[in-house]
């Protein structure tokens, strides 16, 4: 079906459904989701790409005299919202932001993991990418504003009547397949109150575009039942935080590239290639796929989050982890992001990272089958094992040394990300916390 006979095919369904609002959706360089209303009479302007916008209201795009820019929507990603009544309802179309020249915007995320994505193809690859994001759901108060009160008291796959999220969660899950989600699994997490989602891998846009929509429609969700749903990394100390484990790998002429019947491991060279790229940039990842001062509050020994930059194909304290499907399953997790992250980006890199390595010809270390947080500092130092990040400031000063990582994002979203996020981090180191105050003010 060409471009034409999609667009016809989003109106026809338009008619069909009754679609009086179209939402169209983009991302800022945060993983913001941003929307443009306009009534279902507009949708043949707007598909034709005429649809405009102040570009310098949006955090990260651009500078107030530089502000139109046009979105163009993707008729494949075309869906009605299930909980909207038949008659009157409300679909969205998710864009890409261009400029009024007509070239792709530098700071769309979106048209930045198309850019490695066509950089991938160049070499005969297509990433095929499964998120497992993990979420919280809070009690709100009288006011509706969101508490750290927990919905239940449940822990990892536990049932009714403990899990008391299970209502809202069942709910989620078949919102998200009436918009066409395969889901593959959905279960209570470790933690009070924690719960995952996962959705069947797709090829990365795809993929990039189900997490903005996921976190999207559970947000919607949990709200309708009275709860907040965050995608914050770590908001309860003491407690495991929620990460989104990426399940990845590639394709090559309609085959699993990742995949070798006569290796050791079952891996090919290709997978070795790209586990080596990822543990080479891993500092510099994290500024990405873990982008908050809390993100790193997540990564932390003894919460089964990733500290280390290490692979196995058995257990799972490092940061890459090989699951035990092969032939068309085989592939790589990769542990250390989490659902704060912009997705579109955060695949972008770490596609750019992984390539390198098949570029490079990297080899990643011997697999580390032990228990890395039972290790010593000496231990692991005989072992070569890094360590990543252990805060904010860290990534950044590690992804301003690294140029692979850099060209991946472009100098638009590298500038224009990096200075929020040390803003950021000079906010926090300047704010007083409720930590200081409770330590220090009958002390001193």
């Amino acid at each position: 079906m060409d471009d034409k006979e999609k667009r016809a095919a989003v109106l026809q369904q338009a008619e069909e459904w009754g679609v009086k609002f179209v939402r169209f959706q983009f991302t800022d360089i945060f993983g913001v989701l941003k929307n443009v209303a306009i009534p279902v009479d507009q949708l043949p302007k707007a598909l034709n790409n005429e649809l405009m916008f102040d570009g310098s209201s949006i955090e990260g795009f651009v500078r107030i005299e530089e502000s139109d820019m046009y979105l163009r929507p993707d008729p494949d990603t075309f869906v009605v919202f299930p909980w909207r009544p038949h008659e009157g309802s409300v679909a969205r179309l998710i864009c890409d932001v261009y400029n009024p020249d007509g070239t792709p915007f530098a700071g769309c995320p979106r048209s930045t993991l198309k850019r490695v994505m066509a950089e991938a193809a160049e070499m005969g690859f297509t990433m095929n990418a499964g998120p497992e994001a993990e979420f919280f759901l809070f009690h709100t108060d009288a006011d509706g504003r969101p508490t750290l009160e927990t919905q239940d008291r449940a822990g990892y796959f536990d049932l009714t009547p403990v899990d008391l999220g299970e209502d809202a969660r069942r709910d989620m899950v078949l919102t998200l397949e009436q918009m066409g989600f395969e889901i593959e699994a959905s279960h209570h997490e470790v933690a009070p109150g924690q719960h995952e989602i996962d959705f069947k891998y797709a090829e990365a846009l795809t993929t990039a575009d189900r997490i903005a929509t996921f976190k999207f429609v559970v947000r919607t969700i949990a709200q309708r039942h009275g709860l907040h749903a965050t995608f914050m990394p770590k908001p309860i100390y003491g407690i495991n935080g929620s990460g989104m484990h990426a399940n990845l790998s590639l394709s090559k002429d309609g085959k699993n590239a990742f995949d070798d019947p006569s290796d050791e491991l079952g891996l090919s060279q290709v997978a070795y290639h790209f586990i080596a790229g990822i543990m080479a940039h891993a500092r510099a990842l994290t500024a990405v796929t873990n982008p908050t001062v809390n993100s790193y509050k997540r990564l932390v020994p003894g919460y089964e989050a990733p500290v280390y930059i290490a692979w196995s194909p058995r257990n799972r304290s490092p940061l890459i982890r090989v699951p035990a499907k092969r032939g068309a399953s085989t592939r790589i997790e990769v542990r250390h992001p989490d659902p704060s992250c912009n997705p579109y980006l955060a695949l972008a890199v770490l596609l750019k990272a992984g390539l390198d390595g098949i570029k490079k010809g990297l080899t990643p270390p011997p697999p580390t089958d032990k228990n890395i947080f039972a290790m010593t500092p000496a231990e692991l130092k005989a072992e070569g094992i890094g360590v990543l990040p252990g805060s904010l400031e860290e990534a950044l000063a590690a992804l301003e040394q690294d140029e692979v990582i850099r060209e991946a994002l472009g100098p638009h979203i590298y500038e224009r990300l990096t200075l929020a996020q040390k803003m950021e981090c000079e906010e926090y180191r300047t704010r007083v916390h409720q930590w200081e105050i409770d330590q220090y003010l009958t002390k001193f």
